[in-house]
């Protein structure tokens, strides 16, 4: 499923346009992406919570070369599947 389709199936399922589903779809990605900014977590109660999680500078090599490189540090968006989820994929 892709967000076309995901906007759609919600267009559907609440009766609503495709264009205000799409809207409100692009308003929950902004605050998720807001928060993670921000250095927040986002908890969905039965899904899931997106949060930080930052990686410490390493050393590694180039393939190539086996030349060492810095590998600066760097934060990643996670997330961790709440129980109902967990229970509905199995």
């Amino acid at each position: 499923m892709n967000k076309n389709d995901l906007i759609a199936q919600v267009a559907g399922s609440t009766g609503t346009s495709k264009a205000e589903a799409g809207a409100a779809l692009d308003a929950v990605l902004d605050g998720i992406r807001g928060a993670l900014a921000g250095g927040g977590e986002v908890r969905l109660v039965g899904f899931g919570t997106f949060s930080v999680g930052h990686r410490k500078a390493t050393t590694g090599r180039n393939p190539r070369t086996g030349e060492a490189i810095q590998i600066a540090a760097s934060n990643r968006p996670k997330f961790k599947a709440g129980k109902a989820l967990k229970e509905a994929v199995n």
